[in-house]
């Protein structure tokens, strides 16, 4: 990746009369030379240069020779961050605290010009990059701008040049701490407009000439037209409230697993009467530690991982994929509606799910209602594209009302003899152009393809539940896929806001690989007496986002078991036997067979009646107790 380079130019500020200027504006642009795909980040090379420029700027203010100083960056972008491969080769931890301390020692000559400094945000700005703004003495943004944040905690780092400072006085310590901690875990940075609800910027300018408004409006400024009032900081008690349930959440979500976002916390909490020079020592020392840690170097890799996703290695030229119009699920169980909903919500193409009987039909459309209804009622779907998303649903029992479909995705019980049975029905009904693609957690695509008459044309595609929140998936290739086949997988997992994992048609592929090698460690460590409360906190160290038993139960004991027999099976002892889990399973089937034997409703079985709460987040050993709800047990 380029170096980013510290180019500077002198521009008029335009007056109020036309008889006398207004003033020069020296205009700092951050370039790597690149295209906009490749956006400008802060490398240690870039932060000397800009100290170099912002101090001969600071001699040129103090002549009188500028009025003001702006910072803005190429086309789409102002910075990206730090360079995290400069930080990852950080060999020692004086090496570490010399990165901080440049920073600081850059940012804070913005501050310290001895005439105003403005951030024209013209485009993405996270990390460092938000932080030159924020040491700025006044922001511009444009409107269409969407990436503003400080994701350093996803990063096992820490707001590090200023951030954790500035911002909780800027904007206030609960909007800080959503911004630090919150959306970085959810991976949600901020629009220009949700920036100036929050204060974090002055002024919304539109991207068409943004800044040539950007420089009027800061001329206005300097002119006294317009006036910025800055937030009072909230009273030690509101702090220390607010920091006081960022910790509790901490402890409860992130416990030990990672220590940045305590750090990130910890700085915030001092910050309404730390004094700039020593809160941003500490920030120093915080990021001297964290740089050093092993969970930074891991959030570091898992990141680069990641966004390689985004351009998967081994995948086929995107132009080979075919068009998707019409898509076909076959199931209408659990991960089959929220298959539909979500194809449904991203390709915006109708959607068909085909389940044995009408119980099973109504059951799956009912579940995409109640999906779609809370997302308009927490904001994330309009009324108008709810009634699209509901509209573009429908379900059926006869198998020839997928005829039309481009893509056919099978979500139906795990057994090989099952899914055979599906694709062998299915080529007799769809087109030779179709799609077909198999939800399986574990078994061979290779085989559940072997006896079509056109096996190049089915390929894997293993989404994890819950589908709406997890953003992998897996891309199959068997022994035949085609090209067209695989690119088609590839595409539709792009379109449909996920990142896809290229995986050869191995046992348990990736993921289950993994996942049921140590879920068969913890049960194996039960079953030979480790109290069940010691082996599920046992992984808190490792940051998962569920205690193993939870996540257990949510799978399911069938699913479990079965993927954990299979890998046995292929892969030998190393995956252990789990006598315990078939009794959980055994025991589940019964109390199952029970509740159908009394007449209950497939729908109640999933759902509580009254208080709606999904029977699989109720742990296998629970009975249906909870206030005001329907016992089905």
């Amino acid at each position: 990746m380029s170096t980013t380079r510290v180019l500077v130019r002198d521009v008029e500020l335009p007056s109020a009369t036309a008889h006398r200027g207004g003033g020069t504006l020296a205009l700092i642009t951050l370039d790597n030379g690149a295209d906009h795909r490749v956006p400008s980040t802060l490398g240690s090379e870039t932060i000397a240069e800009l100290t170099t420029v912002l101090r001969a700027l600071a001699e040129r203010a103090a002549a009188g020779e500028i009025a003001a100083v702006a910072v803005t960056g190429k086309p789409y972008v102002l910075a990206a961050g730090a360079d995290l491969k400069g930080v990852s080769r950080v060999a020692t931890r004086e090496q570490a605290l010399e990165l901080g301390r440049g920073g600081h020692e850059a940012y804070t000559l913005l501050s310290d010009l001895g005439v105003p400094s403005f951030a024209f945000v013209n485009g993405v700005a996270l990390g460092g990059g938000l932080e030159l703004a924020l040491n700025c003495t006044y922001r511009t943004v444009s409107g269409s701008v969407h990436a503003l944040g400080l994701p350093e905690t996803s990063l096992g780092l820490v707001p590090g040049w200023g951030g954790a400072y500035l911002l909780p006085r800027l904007i206030g310590i609960e909007a800080a701490v959503d911004v630090v901690l919150r959306r970085p875990a959810a991976n949600k940075p901020l629009s220009a407009h949700e920036a100036a609800v929050l204060d974090l910027v002055d002024r919304v300018l539109d991207p068409a000439d943004f800044l040539e408004q950007s420089i009027a409006w800061a001329a206005a400024v300097l002119r006294g037209d317009v006036v910025v009032e800055r937030r009072e900081l909230e009273s030690a008690a509101e702090w220390d409230a607010v920091v006081g349930a960022a910790r509790e959440q901490l402890d409860a979500v992130v416990g030990t697993s990672r220590p940045a976002p305590h750090r990130a916390l910890a700085l915030m909490a001092q910050a309404r009467t730390a004094t700039r020079e020593d809160a941003f020592e500490a920030e120093d020392e915080a990021l001297a530690d964290l740089i050093m840690s092993e969970e930074m170097r891991a959030s570091v890799y898992a990141f680069g991982l990641v966004t390689g996703a985004k351009r998967p290695a081994g995948a086929p030229d995107p132009v080979l994929a075919r068009k998707v119009r019409r898509v076909g699920i076959v199931g209408a169980g659990l991960m089959a509606a929220q298959i539909a909903l979500l194809v449904a919500r991203r390709l915006k193409v109708p959607v068909v799910m085909r389940d044995l009987d009408d119980e099973r039909v109504a059951a799956g459309l009912a579940h995409v209602a109640a999906e779609v209804d809370k997302a308009v009622r927490r904001g994330r779907l309009t009324p108008d594209a709810a009634a699209r998303v509901i509209g573009s649903v429908s379900a059926t029992t006869d198998l020839g009302d997928l005829a039309g479909c481009d893509l056919v995705i099978e979500a139906v019980t795990e057994r090989l003899d099952l899914k055979k049975r599906v694709f062998a029905e299915l080529e007799d009904v769809v087109g030779d152009e179709c799609v077909l693609a198999t939800n399986t957690s574990a078994l061979s695509v290779t085989a559940m393809a072997a006896d079509l008459r056109h096996p190049e044309r089915v390929v894997g595609l293993h989404f994890f539940n819950p589908v709406a929140a997890m953003p992998l998936v897996e891309v199959i290739r068997a022994e035949r896929t085609d090209d067209a086949t695989y690119a088609t997988g590839f595409a539709v997992t792009k379109a449909l806001g996920k990142s896809a994992v290229a995986s050869a048609d191995r046992p348990g592929f990736v993921v289950n690989r993994l996942l049921v090698l140590l879920m068969g460690r913890i049960v194996g460590a039960v079953e030979r007496g480790t109290p069940v409360a010691v082996a599920d906190r046992a992984c808190d160290v490792l940051g998962l986002p569920m205690p193993p038993f939870a996540l257990f139960d949510l799978v399911g004991p069938a699913v479990g078991l079965h993927v954990l027999t299979s890998l046995r099976e292929e892969l030998g002892d190393a995956f252990p036997h789990s006598p315990g889990s078939r009794r959980s399973w055994r025991s589940r089937s019964r109390w199952s067979g029970r509740r159908r034997r009394r007449g209950v409703r497939a729908a109640c079985c999933r759902r509580c009646r009254r208080c709606s709460t999904p029977r699989a987040r109720v742990p296998v050993t629970h009975r249906w107790t909870r206030p005001g709800c329907w016992t089905t047990s």
